[in-house]
């Protein structure tokens, strides 16, 4: 039965080939809608495993890796120059057997060649649209150059920011993850992976990688059911269902099972359950790293897991390709989700039309163009988060002499982030490039950077730097992180700013001049102390290629920040996780705590109530998820609901006004938040459901609407059954996790 349950499967993907003219030995393809399946009955057992095999090739190409080509031993190849391309292309498509054309992946994360901001940083944004275009020029750039596969969007729910892939994640909330993760795929896909400038999406990692113990990156998880499918699954369902081509298994083990190897995941709920059509490539080597994690005895059993779990690709571990052939010999079984797995390979290359154009048409002129540069900066502005403004922001315009200070002033590498391997510092506009350049206005800039780099522990700089600081009328002073202190291996203990930077922040505060801080970072630090120091912080998560126009333009009031935290800031690294949709206690803090200085000598045991917090640091972060100021002020009113009570297949809408009180056009993101009060399992305290951006002009109002249905009210529960259960339901809305107008209502 399970034999003729795959074949059946088999036969479906087969059917859903559109046919396309193929090349040289496939030409006659064309209106065949068997054209997989009869490919597939022409491949040897080596050509198949070939389809699976994936090298990353760097430089000149050897004469072995010609020769495995020319067999048909590999399917496809990330890192290659695009200079190469065609020329390996030529190998297989000229000199192997069957003529299948290679496929050339390439982590395009946040950009090509115009570097966007680290998607944590887009996350802030609240916006698809931007995402989505996002993704569409960075698809662009990458096809112009040959890259036909990005391993992106990364839907790993984050929480810990000491994760140093946080700044690759669009945060904490499945919700907001699920929206944009979905956007960005629509970008990289546009309407059909066959168009010109459409290239395949890769929902990774499959799945709760983010949830890394201690933070640490590789680490173990311990994920539980419900909270596996209600939480961590949820962008990666929303992936799915946007079509995205391909998903990459994560390297972590969740419950001791690796995810290379999770058949219950990746077979039974990501290909049969949810009947995900497309290819599951693992991570780099993760297959052999089954042995490390004490999964596997050696590569052979290694290989057999991956394959029965649903690995569809081997990411450079060559297990495949090493033991396959004799574990087929001794299990004919085998070639069953062999074949099912070379299915999908050919139909995603045949989607992607490579079978009839395989080869690189250099575009260099849609590299940097200006149209996309333009969009860098949007989403750039869009994404600053302003933390905190005691009337400093906007400058004032007899603000004329400013004082830039700091190490990330001028830092054109590392304002790009992390995961950048083709984008160019030299193409990159700094705050101090944009502020000496700014037009709008006569500007006197006067710059000592303090210190070299963020971990610069020489103190040589720093009395320049209160001597450039005393000469100015405001101190702009850049502060954060490099790009090499975030993103894959690279994880945080401590998550305040290195180096001498709060040392900087001290010196220059005790000058009296009026102080803004503008960080730019990977992830959330824990800045309370030089937040208190300041009046004013503006807050990017590294903002790309043209992130120093954006900065100008906002601090100058050009733009008015329309950020939202898209991950809740700790104030202290022993907070961690700390997270809006956190489940209640039986025992939840009380709204008012006593400092620890406060607690008298020799208190009795209860006297501080016995409830759920830390004596230090309480139990609220620094800034809720959804957490964003602005130079205006919005005013929320009349919070409405359509009916009391929602009923089966129905909907429930809600409508609020929201009216610009301030004196600046401003953009505002409007949320709501629901919470399930009583249910077979605890509910979180809230859950994001909807969110819009909303312009207004000052004094102007909207009415904003938002529409539920009962799906968006369903959970998974015990049974892991999707489920709505009667009872109360409570929702908010307002300007982030922590606040809002109330209202009731009944299913």
């Amino acid at each position: 039965m399970r034999t003729l349950s795959i074949l059946l499967v088999i036969s479906i993907i087969c059917s859903e080939f559109i046919p396309v003219s193929g090349s040289q030995a496939n030409a006659n393809s064309s209106g065949n809608s068997d054209f997989c399946l009869q490919l597939l009955q022409q491949m040897t057992l080596e050509e198949k495993i070939g389809q699976l095999h994936q090298l990353s090739l760097r430089g000149d190409i050897g004469e072995e890796t010609k020769k495995a080509i020319r067999a048909g031993k590999v399917g496809s190849v990330i890192n290659i120059e695009p200079r190469y391309m065609n020329q390996v292309q030529e190998l297989a498509e000229k000199e192997s057997r069957l003529k299948i054309p290679l496929l050339y992946g390439r982590d395009v994360i946040h950009g090509y060649k115009t570097i966007f901001p680290i998607p944590l940083g887009q996350a802030a944004t609240f916006n698809p649209g931007i995402v989505r275009e996002g993704a569409r020029i960075a698809a662009t750039e990458a096809y112009s150059e040959g890259i036909r596969w990005t391993f992106a969007p990364m839907l790993d729910i984050s929480k810990d920011a000491r994760w140093g892939r946080i700044a690759e994640s669009l945060g904490e909330d499945p919700y907001l993850s699920s929206v944009l993760g979905a956007a960005m795929i629509e970008g990289f896909q546009g309407k059909s992976l066959a168009d010109k400038y459409s290239i395949a999406a890769c929902a990774k990692h499959f799945v709760g990688y983010g949830a890394a113990e201690g933070g640490r990156d590789y680490n173990s998880t311990n994920i539980p059911p419900v909270l596996m499918h209600n939480v961590y699954l949820a962008p990666f369902r929303a992936a799915n269902q946007a079509g995205a081509a391909s998903f990459m298994a994560s390297f972590n083990d969740n419950d001791g099972i690796p995810l290379t190897g999770d058949t219950e995941l990746l077979r039974n709920v990501l290909k049969n359950k949810w009947q995900f059509p497309g290819v599951v490539v693992s991570d780099w080597n993760a297959i052999n790293e089954m042995i490390k994690h004490g999964f596997a005895t050696n590569r052979t059993e290694a290989a057999l897991k991956a394959l029965q779990a649903g690995i569809d690709i081997d990411m450079m571990s060559s297990a495949y390709t090493n033991e396959l052939q004799q574990l087929i010999a001794a299990d004919s079984s085998l070639m069953t989700l062999l074949d099912d797995a070379v299915l999908r390979v050919l139909r995603m290359k045949q989607q992607l039309g490579l079978f009839e154009k395989p080869y690189n048409e250099a575009n260099p002129s849609l590299l940097y163009a200006a149209s996309h540069l333009e969009s860098a900066r949007q989403a750039a502005e869009e994404s600053f988060v302003l933390l905190k403004n005691n009337n400093l922001l906007p400058l004032k315009p007899e603000w004329n002499t400013l004082a830039v200070i700091g190490p990330m002033a001028d830092a054109p590498h590392d304002q790009l982030g992390t995961w950048v391997f083709d984008g160019e510092k030299d193409k990159t506009i700094t705050p101090l490039r944009a502020l000496r350049e700014y037009t709008g206005r006569k500007l006197r800039i006067l710059y000592e950077p303090g210190l070299e780099y963020t971990r610069d522990l020489s103190r040589k700089g720093l009395k320049k730097a209160v001597e450039t600081a005393q000469k100015s009328d405001i101190v702009l002073l850049f502060l954060g992180e490099e790009s090499i202190l975030s993103g894959e291996a690279h994880s945080m203990a401590d998550l305040n700013l290195v180096g001498l930077q709060s040392e900087l922040v001290a010196e220059i505060s005790k000058t009296g001049k009026p102080l803004v801080l503008v960080v730019m970072a990977g992830r959330p630090l824990t800045i309370e102390k030089e937040i208190e120091q300041a009046g004013a912080v503006l807050y990017g998560f590294h903002p790309g290629t043209m992130g120093g126009p954006a900065i100008a333009r906002i601090l100058l009031g050009d733009v008015n920040p329309s950020g939202k935290l898209p991950v809740s800031f700790p104030r202290h690294t022993g907070q961690i996780p700390v997270h809006y949709n956190h489940n209640n206690t039986g025992r939840p803090a009380p709204e008012k705590l006593p400092s620890l200085y406060e607690i008298p000598r020799e208190a009795k045991q209860t006297s501080l109530g016995n409830t759920s917090f830390y004596l230090d640091y309480g139990f609220r972060p620094l800034f809720p998820f959804g957490y964003g100021l602005s130079y205006t002020r919005f005013e929320y009113s009349d919070f409405k609901i359509t009916r009391n009570e929602l009923h089966s297949s129905g909907e429930i809408s809600f409508s609020v006004k929201l009216r610009n009180t301030g004196n600046y056009t401003g953009t505002e993101v409007v949320q709501l938040y629901v919470q399930d009060v009583v249910a077979s399992v605890a509910r979180p305290v809230k859950e994001l459901k909807r969110f819009e951006r909303v312009q207004l002009k000052p004094g102007e109002q909207k009415e904003v609407v938002f529409t539920l249905i009962t799906d968006d009210l369903s959970f998974y529960g015990r049974d892991l059954v999707k489920t709505i259960e009667k009872g109360l339901f409570r929702t908010w809305v307002g300007t982030d996790s922590s606040q809002g107008l109330q209202l009731e209502f009944k299913y």
